[in-house]
């Protein structure tokens, strides 16, 4: 299952993502991940949620993220939530249909993994596509 919290700067996505991530370590019935470009979220995100800089990485385009995606799946089976915060900040590319492209194999994956994601991303909902709006949360 794919989630995408939209909205301008400012409105709360990364309150809402973190307590999502909260949520998703007190069901405590696998990993949590929660990517982000800095470490802004260190003292937010609870420790047992495995939190990544991928700052670090140099992720700017979509196919890496999605290589990334799969590598970190690929290390460990028991990922059960995977938490983007301020998705446009990782990929180079802020284009709707690029994002359409991903959310598309995003769901594949989610699907066939069985790993639930959650990304906020900073647009206005009505410059979404269909497929994007029927992933909103």
């Amino acid at each position: 299952m794919v989630k995408i919290i939209m909205g301008l700067k400012g409105s709360g996505k990364t309150k809402r993502l973190v307590d999502m991530v909260r949520e998703a370590v007190d069901a405590d019935h696998g990993d949590v991940v929660c990517i982000e470009k800095d470490k802004k979220l260190t003292y937010d995100i609870p420790y047992r949620a495995r939190l990544i800089d991928a700052g670090e990485y140099g992720i700017g385009t979509y196919e890496f993220l999605q290589g990334f995606i799969s590598g970190l799946h690929a290390g460990n089976y028991d990922i059960t939530h995977i938490f983007v915060d301020n998705f446009y900040k990782l990929v180079g590319d802020k284009s709707i249909d690029a994002l359409d492209r991903f959310v598309t194999w995003l769901d594949a994956f989610s699907t066939s993994q069985n790993v639930e994601f959650v990304l906020s991303v900073s647009s206005e909902l009505e410059n979404a596509t269909d497929n994007i709006k029927s992933h909103v949360i």
